[in-house]
């Protein structure tokens, strides 16, 4: 019996791992020492989180470059379809059109209304 909603320990530790193997590894994903450098280099040019401004907050230092719109860069490479890869690759590195600076909580709070975050699965098994 549990005293909260939500699974038992046993439970969300088996429903994690089971969505850690579906999302894969960071480098899976396409984050490698080429993304490390192109992060720094973007926090550097644009250090502020921008969802923090447009709630006219004080400025708040980012610490995450966020894909405005989701890559799926995984999906696409285990799919092994070429246009895909493409289109996925094109979203994740196009800087000027597609990534945005944030806090981490603003960029946690995307990633759980997009896809699932904080422990709750997706509905698009796709999502990676």
């Amino acid at each position: 019996m549990i005293d909260k909603p939500g699974h038992c320990d046993k439970h969300k530790k088996a429903n994690q791992a089971a969505d850690a193997e579906q999302r894969g590894t960071a480098h899976e994903r396409g984050y490698t020492s080429a993304w490390s450098k192109a992060r720094a280099a973007y926090l550097r040019a644009h250090p502020l989180c921008v969802a923090c401004a447009k709630e006219g907050r004080p400025a708040v230092p980012a610490n995450v470059v966020d894909h405005i719109t989701p890559h799926k860069l995984k999906a696409a490479l285990d799919s092994g379809d070429e246009r895909a890869i493409t289109k996925a690759k094109a979203l994740f590195w196009d800087s000027d059109g597609n990534w945005q600076s944030l806090c981490k909580p603003h960029h946690d709070r995307k990633t759980a209304t997009e896809d699932g975050g904080f422990g709750r699965r997706s509905a698009d098994p796709t999502r990676a």
